[in-house]
């Protein structure tokens, strides 16, 4: 890895009118992070010392995903879209005040990996002043090609619409990623011209400028999925596909068995701890945590953030969930608990040993270590207005199809008898009964019948 000093200009002024979309296309998401948020992780993880975003007009939500990903990062506005040039230029305070590398990425490229950036710098440490990230297309219509001399010294960039018959045979093709080491950056590209079919400032023009200064330049190769550009509603579609793969792979390479991985959907952020077993059609939203020897069954929903929470959901050692679980943002699942069929869990810390083994919601509380919750148990969190606590000790048995209404708390030890819709609390070691009273009417179901059936023949 480089000792330089690193600065990374992301290119995020595009709208993305293919997207059909009122969202900007760099905040659409794969993995459950905005494609932005992919490339400005990348850039940290980088180590850069800086990182300045470059966006169009009217885009403040994409500079507000910036600062909940970045919040050190430049944001600079390209007024006109005057091409990738022109909107590495608008960066051009914070280029001048900086001393180091520079690296061009892509706001709508989430899947380039780290190694290949830091082969790019390695290519800089052995003098190259600039430095392209290429691969070779399965089908090069459309891109930029890479032209190179004999011993692979990159000679230039020529865009598709300006390139000649034997230029478009050339399968070596530009990703747009560009490094450079360059004493005058920004007056390098404000070199560039716009005489090409578009009209517009190409940066890659950059390479040819470079080499009549006398600076080497050279390309890395990667492979095509790491610079898939998402232009359209098929190709994030796509990005996803290629990431949840990767994902998937090396969650299993770490210890984590997937009976049918195709059908598990990871997060950006899922942790897995070893020895843990995914049934099929599991689906982990971010903010998810998952701890050694855990057994998800089959068809659960996972998440720990969500549009209103970002509390995160952990699951301890040991522990059992599913099938057909779904648990939610704050919500803590203690070593070997059980939480099973249809069960959902909210906001909730469930203590070590306790189990919710059926058809049963646990909202906005916590539920001591060995409790047991009876099937068809409802946590009554909401009265309209503020979700409050329930509050359940070691060690309690409550009964199927009870209610706890909260605020309410159940001592140590207590049982709730099935049925019972618990408004008080309820004292340690003791028998709470909230029902009303049987009755029964003896021979009434005979007679009703006789009744209705000489009803039914008149």
């Amino acid at each position: 890895m480089s000792d330089r000093p690193l600065l990374i200009v992301i290119l995020a002024a595009g709208k993305g009118t293919r997207m059909k979309s009122a969202q900007p296309k760099v905040l659409h998401a794969v993995a459950g992070r905005s494609m932005l948020g992919h490339v400005l992780a990348l850039s940290a993880d980088l180590g850069a010392e800086g990182i300045a975003v470059v966006v169009g007009p009217d885009m403040e939500d994409v500079g507000a995903e910036v600062r909940a990903w970045a919040p050190d990062a430049k944001i600079c506005e390209q007024r006109q879209q005057r091409g990738t040039a022109d909107a590495v230029l608008a960066a051009r305070e914070t280029i001048a005040a900086h001393s180091g590398d520079v690296l061009v990425l892509y706001a709508d490229t989430p899947l380039t990996r780290r190694a290949s950036l830091e082969a790019m710098r390695r290519q800089l440490d052995k003098g190259a002043g600039v430095c392209v990230l290429g691969f070779v297309a399965a089908d090069p219509t459309g891109y930029g090609r890479l032209l190179t001399d004999s011993d692979g010294a990159l000679l230039a960039i020529r865009e598709h619409k300006d390139a000649s018959q034997e230029e478009l045979g050339v399968r070596l093709c530009n990703s747009g990623v560009i490094g450079f080491r360059v004493g005058d950056l920004a007056g390098l590209l404000e070199r560039i011209g716009n005489e090409n079919a578009k009209g517009e400032f190409y940066l890659t023009d950059a390479v040819e400028i470079a080499r009549g200064d006398g600076l080497s330049t050279s390309v890395v190769t990667c492979e095509e999925d790491e610079v898939l550009g998402v232009n359209s509603r098929d190709q994030l579609a796509a990005a996803e596909a290629i990431w949840q793969q990767r994902a998937r792979a090396e969650a299993m390479a770490e210890g984590v068995t997937m009976v049918a991985p195709e059908t598990v959907w990871l997060a950006y952020d899922t942790a897995f701890g070893r020895d843990v077993v995914v049934e099929p059609n599991v689906f982990f939203g971010p903010g998810v945590t998952i701890e050694d020897d855990v057994h998800i069954r089959a068809n659960c929903y996972l998440e720990g953030i969500d549009g209103k929470s970002r509390a995160g959901l952990r699951i301890a050692a040991g522990a059992k969930v599913g099938p057909f679980a779904r648990l939610r943002p704050g919500t803590a699942i203690g070593r070997d608990v059980h939480i099973g069929n249809f069960v959902e869990v909210k906001n909730a810390t469930m203590e070590d040993g306790s189990k919710a083994n059926h058809l049963s919601y646990v909202g906005d509380a916590r539920v001591g270590a060995g409790a047991n919750i009876g099937a068809g148990t409802i946590f009554c969190n909401y009265d309209g207005f503020n979700k409050n606590l329930c509050d359940v000790g070691a060690g309690v048995f409550i009964g199927s199809n009870s209610a706890l209404v909260a605020p309410v708390k159940i001592g140590e030890g207590a049982y709730v008898a099935a049925g019972s819709t618990i408004t008080r609390d309820v004292a340690p070691d003791s028998l709470a009964i909230a029902r009303a009273a049987q009755t029964e009417k003896p021979q009434w179901a005979a007679h009703y019948r006789i009744k209705m059936a000489a009803q039914k023949k008149r």
